[in-house]
C-alpha cells in the first residue's frame, strides 16, 4: 500500500503543478519518471515494486491496451485513405527500415546477444510514442502535413509493431524451450489469429451498438464513455481468455470500433483515454522506481551507443530513405526523423520480455531502459525549442518551405 499511497500523492502534486512544469519543458513522462526514480532509490525494497510482480505486469499491460485502443479509435481513416502520402511512407517503409537498421546496429554493438535477441530488441524499440510527441503534433505552428504524418505514424506503428514483437519473442524463447519451428508457428498463429478475431468481433459489435443506441435515443450520455472503456477491456479479456495477443486485440478493436461507430471526435473515447493516462503515469513511475534501478548495474558503453544510434541515425536514416522522392527539404526530414520518441510501448514490451525470462534478459531490459530514458528527456526538453526553430525557418523563407497537402 505504500507504493499506492506515494504514487497517488505524486500524481496529485504533479497534476497541481502541471502548468508551470509544462511551460518549462517538463513533460508528464519526465515528471513521473523522476518521481518514481526518487522513490525507488530512497525506499528500495520497502516500496514493494518489482518488475517481476503480477500487479506491475497488469498495470503496464492495461496502460498499453488503452493506448493502442485509443490511438486506433481516434484515427481519421477517411483522411488517411484519401491522402496516405507521408504517413504511408513512414509506416510502410520507415518502420521496417527502423527494424532492420536497429537489428544491424545491435548485431555490431552487442555481439554477446544471439541474433534472435538482437531482433527482439529492435522490435521492442521500433514503435514511437504519440504521447511523448504530443506537444509537437498539437502545436499549430507546425505545418499540418508534418503534424498529420507524425500523429498517424505514432498512432499506428505501435500496433503494427506488435506482431513483430510477438514473432521475435517466440523465436527468442524457443532457444530456451527447445521448440520446433512448427510449434512456434502454431503458437504465433494462435496469438495473432485469436487477437485479430477478438478485436474485430468486439470492436465492431461495441461500435455498432453505440451508434444504433445513440440514433434511437436509448443512450444516457453518462454511459457513453464507460461503454467505450468496456469495449477495450472486453477485447483485452477475450484475447487473453482465448490465448490471443491482448495488444493486437486492443489495437484491432480500436480500428473496428472507429469504423463501426462512424465518428472520431474523441468524445466517445475521452474516459478511456483518461483512464489510460492514469495507468500510463503509473507505468512511468514503475519505470523510474523499478526498471531504471534494475538496469543501472548492467549499463555499458555499447548499450549507450546503441541507444543514441537508435534515437538518431537509425530513425533518421529510415525516415530519410522512406521520404526519398517527396521533395521535402532536409530540415523537414530532420524534424520528422528526430520526433520519433520511444515510450510506453517499448517499456511494456521490455517488462513482458523480462517477465518471460528471455535469454540475456538483463541486457535487453537495460538497452530498452537506456533508450527510452534518453528519449523521455531528450524529446521532452527539445520539443519547445525545436518547434520554435522549425516554425521560424518555415516562415522566414519561400513558400515551398511550408509543407502543404499537395506536398504530401
Amino acid at each position: 500500500m505504500i507504493a499506492l499511497l506515494l504514487g497517488s500523492a505524486a500524481l496529485i502534486l504533479l497534476s497541481a503543478f502541471s502548468g508551470p512544469l509544462g511551460r518549462r519543458g517538463v513533460t508528464s513522462a519526465i515528471a513521473f519518471v523522476v518521481s518514481g526514480l526518487i522513490l525507488g532509490l530512497a525506499l528500495g525494497d520497502q516500496l514493494g515494486i518489482s518488475l517481476e510482480t503480477h500487479s506491475v505486469l497488469r498495470v503496464a499491460e492495461l496502460a498499453l491496451v488503452f493506448l493502442l485502443f485509443n490511438d486506433a479509435a481516434r484515427l481519421d481513416l477517411g483522411a488517411l485513405r484519401r491522402s496516405p502520402g507521408w504517413p504511408a511512407r513512414l509506416l510502410g517503409l520507415g518502420l521496417p527500415l527502423t527494424l532492420l537498421l536497429g537489428f544491424a546496429a545491435g548485431a555490431v554493438l552487442l555481439p554477446s546477444l544471439s541474433l534472435s535477441s538482437v531482433f527482439l530488441l529492435s522490435a521492442m524499440l521500433c514503435a514511437t510514442d504519440a504521447a511523448l510527441g504530443h506537444r509537437v503534433v498539437e502545436d499549430p505552428s507546425v505545418p499540418v502535413p508534418v503534424r498529420r504524418a507524425l500523429n498517424v505514424e505514432s498512432g499506428l506503428n505501435d500496433g503494427i509493431a506488435v506482431p513483430f514483437f510477438l514473432v521475435s519473442l517466440d523465436i527468442t524463447m524457443s532457444v530456451l524451450d527447445d521448440s520446433v519451428p512448427s510449434a512456434i508457428a502454431a503458437a504465433l498463429a494462435q496469438q495473432i489469429g485469436w487477437g485479430l478475431a477478438a478485436g474485430v468481433l468486439i470492436g465492431c459489435t461495441g461500435g455498432y451498438l453505440q451508434r444504433a443506441a445513440a440514433r434511437r435515443g436509448w443512450f444516457e450520455t453518462r454511459w457513453r464513455q464507460p461503454c467505450t472503456l468496456a469495449v477495450a477491456l472486453a477485447a483485452y479479456a477475450a484475447a487473453v481468455t482465448l490465448g490471443g495477443s491482448a495488444f493486437l486485440a486492443a489495437f484491432v478493436a480500436g480500428l473496428a470500433f472507429r469504423l463501426a461507430h462512424g465518428t472520431g471526435d474523441g468524445e466517445a473515447t475521452r474516459f478511456t483515454e483518461e483512464t489510460g493516462g492514469i495507468l500510463a503515469a503509473a507505468t512511468w513511475m514503475i519505470f523510474g522506481a523499478a526498471a531504471i534501478p534494475a538496469a543501472l548495474p548492467h549499463i555499458t558503453w555499447q548499450i549507450v551507443v546503441y541507444a543514441v544510434l537508435s534515437l538518431t541515425a537509425v530513425r533518421m536514416l529510415s525516415v530519410g530513405t522512406a521520404m526519398a522522392g517527396t521533395g521535402a527539404p532536409w530540415q523537414t526530414l530532420a524534424f520528422l526523423g528526430w520526433f520519433g520518441p520511444r515510450g510506453l510501448a517499448s517499456v511494456v514490451f521490455a517488462i513482458l520480455a523480462f517477465e518471460r525470462g528471455t535469454p540475456a534478459a538483463e541486457t535487453l531490459l537495460t538497452a530498452v531502459v537506456v533508450t527510452v530514458g534518453l528519449s523521455v528527456f531528450a524529446h521532452g526538453f527539445s520539443a519547445r525549442p525545436l518547434v520554435a526553430a522549425y516554425h521560424r525557418w518555415t516562415e522566414s523563407g519561400p513558400a515551398d518551405r511550408r509543407p502543404s497537402a499537395r506536398s504530401e
